[in-house]
């Protein structure tokens, strides 16, 4: 777990990097391989290790338990923590090799360094003379010196092999989901092509998916669309796999290349700061100085802002959704995701700016019934049905009846 967390704490920013992890768990998914030590204790294994007091080696003389209870050497029960930690060691080491054969990689496939390292940190550990003395019950002599190498001598090689073993567990798990799910393994380009295909949202069922293709020449996407026809969906199924193909994992497409970013900003469904006392206006602003002070940085940003400028009147939103998407326009080589509902601004950027792409997400009116087909259409949308929607929901007639009611 703190392996996977580090990786999305911390994603990779060089594409041969990206392109050799996702090019492991690819391997990994295509052969279907399971992780081979999911009967080992690791959690019983780092706590014996974290324990470095040298008052609780394992002594070579076997003594009573009041005699290591007097000498502070080991309790009982940490005895039996000792046995079974080192029982488990050693079943990895003896189980690793025959894994590492078992892959059949040849020098130049995506898992060869690794698994190398592995065997070498292996041998590091312990030989394989010692290791094959254990068979059967360890007996006292030889759970001792094994301590002493585990625990001891060679703890960091076995902390470093742990490691491994343990990103190993990532790759496979993320194999497993990629290829129970579908998921494409996306390729990092030096070029500044953002191409997407067949784009959706992991976590929606029967989703819709769309294509995008964002670079130099069209980095901005100005989208418009009513409430409920996709917007906010659309922008995050985007920036999840944004941030996935970063780390080097599978993503919800059919197909996508996309240049490595400096960073990544999302601001979907932005709260209010009560703790800050901050208004939701402010806290937009807020998110803006510090997206501009990474721009001007000279940072290459994949950024994302959803229904801008909404927490203000409408006529100051125009004007700073004008200039500050002009600003944007600037910044070629960051890449722009932008909804609003203001699409007076979009004629007069369209006019202004000639790198931003117009997409909208379509409403169709069946009678009196909004349906939303969730498909990216080019330019502005001029779908306004508020009003239908108020109608349909009979807020009007609602309010006549309960003033009629009080009438009477």
């Amino acid at each position: 777990a703190a392996v996977l967390e580090e990786m999305f704490r911390y994603p990779l920013r060089d594409a041969t990097a990206l392109n050799k992890r996702g090019g492991i768990i690819q391997h990994f998914a295509a052969e279907g391989i399971a992780f081979p030590f999911s009967s080992i204790d690791f959690d019983t294994i780092e706590a014996y290790l974290s324990n470095t007091d040298e008052r609780s080696k394992v002594s070579a003389q076997d003594q009573s338990i009041k005699s290591k209870l007097s000498n502070l050497i080991v309790a009982n029960t940490d005895m039996l923590l000792i046995h079974k930690a080192i029982t488990s060691l050693v079943e990895l080491l003896k189980g690793l090799h025959s894994f590492v054969q078992s892959l059949k990689l040849e020098p130049n496939s995506f898992y060869y360094e690794e698994s190398i390292t592995m065997l070498a940190l292996k041998e590091e550990t312990i030989s394989v003379r010692l290791l094959d003395q254990h068979s059967g019950k360890l007996h006292h002599d030889l759970l001792s010196e094994y301590d002493m190498i585990f625990r001891f001598r060679n703890r960091d090689s076995v902390k470093k092999l742990l490691r491994h073993l343990y990103h190993l567990d990532v790759y496979l798990a993320v194999a497993k989901t990629a290829q129970e799910r579908h998921f494409v393994f996306p390729k990092a380009s030096e070029c500044e092509e953002l191409v997407i295909e067949g784009l959706y949202h992991p976590q929606v069922k029967n989703a819709v998916a769309n294509s995008v293709q964002l670079g130099n020449n069209k980095n901005i996407i100005f989208l418009t669309g009513a409430n409920m026809a996709g917007k906010s969906t659309f922008m995050k199924s985007l920036s999840v796999a944004m941030y996935l193909a970063h780390m080097g994992f599978p993503v919800a497409a059919g197909r996508m290349e996309f240049p490595v970013m400096d960073g990544i900003y999302t601001n979907i469904n932005l709260p209010d700061s009560l703790g800050m006392g901050a208004s939701h206006f402010y806290a937009e602003v807020l998110g803006l100085k510090k997206v501009a002070k990474e721009l001007s940085e000279g940072k290459n940003l994949f950024i994302v802002f959803d229904e801008l400028f909404r927490g203000t009147n409408v006529k100051d939103a125009y004007e700073a959704t004008i200039a500050v998407v002009g600003a944007f326009a600037a910044k070629r080589r960051s890449i722009f995701v932008i909804s609003t509902h203001i699409i007076e601004a979009g004629e007069i950027l369209k006019a202004q700016h000639k790198n931003l792409q117009f997409l909208y997400l379509p409403t169709i009116m069946k009678g009196s019934k909004p349906v939303y087909t969730y498909i990216l259409k080019e330019g502005i949308t001029n779908d306004r049905h508020g009003m239908v929607i108020i109608n349909n929901e009979r807020i009007l007639e609602i309010l006549e009846e309960g003033t009629n009611q009080i009438g009477k």
